[in-house]
């Protein structure tokens, strides 16, 4: 979906491309790349929207998810601020049992300007659960696979782990992710997982990003030490993200 803009050995991947190595990377939406450079996001009547949807090449394509996250498509892409909003999408379905994590994740989320969508499935290609994107800072919920409330929160911490990737890259508000973790410290059946399902160069945050997504309260501590702006004490950078943080004055 997205691909670097700065570092040429990189690829295209499903959430973003990363190189080899754990300095941050640059990353735009691959089908939109020209409209996000030369507008940003912009907000756009209900009118425009419709003549937008007209305009994409297909639905359930990398066409309509750039479209979708760009918000220029927006049919059915509702905002989530807390677990009665999903309850109310699925009213047959308990998520008490995850209600609290997923309510403290979202209340860090707000905190640094990260919305969370649950968007109908015609603008997701095939297999796509979920995606964050670190320019924007939204990530969207695929609604045909959020009424199990053990998937819900799988994409919801794999997701939100990329949110506090981008926040180790020195802001939430730029353009860039870090890995969190030494890579050496993911344990081997997540990066294994990781190494059948993603592109070799997105390997490193994906792995990290997978372990996160079947922990418990691993992304939603992540996000408290992003949003109480502890990201760095609680989770020293690696050596070379450390470098490049001090290189751009965010620490000394």
């Amino acid at each position: 979906m997205a691909e670097s803009v700065d570092a040429p050995d990189l690829k295209s991947v499903g959430h973003y491309a990363r190189g080899s190595s754990s300095l941050p990377t640059r990353i735009f939406i691959t089908n939109m790349k020209k409209f996000l450079l030369s507008l940003g996001i912009i907000t756009i009547l209900p009118a425009a929207v419709l003549a937008n949807e007209a305009k994409i090449k297909g639905y359930k394509t990398m066409d309509s998810l750039g479209c979708m996250i760009l918000r220029e498509c927006n049919d059915n892409v509702r905002q989530i601020r807390s677990i009665s909003d999903i309850q109310r999408y699925y009213p047959n379905v308990n998520y008490d049992s995850i209600a609290t994590e997923f309510n403290q994740m979202l209340l860090s989320l707000d905190k640094v300007g990260v919305m969370v969508f649950l968007s109908d499935e015609k603008y997701f290609p095939p297999n796509h659960r979920g995606v964050y994107h670190t320019v924007s800072n939204n990530f969207f919920l695929n609604e045909t696979h959020m009424g199990s409330p053990a998937v819900l929160m799988s994409v919801m911490r794999h997701e939100g782990w990329h949110a506090a990737q981008d926040c180790m890259a020195g802001t939430i508000k730029n353009s860039l992710i870090a890995i969190i973790h030494p890579e050496d410290d993911v344990p081997l059946l997540w990066r294994i997982m990781a190494e059948r399902t993603y592109p070799k160069s997105a390997v490193p945050w994906e792995a990290e990003a997978t372990w996160a997504g079947k922990t418990e309260k691993m992304t939603m501590n992540a996000l408290e030490a992003c949003a109480n702006g502890e990201m760095w004490k609680v989770y020293p950078p690696t050596p070379l993200t450390k470098k490049w943080l001090k290189e751009e004055g965010y620490i000394k």
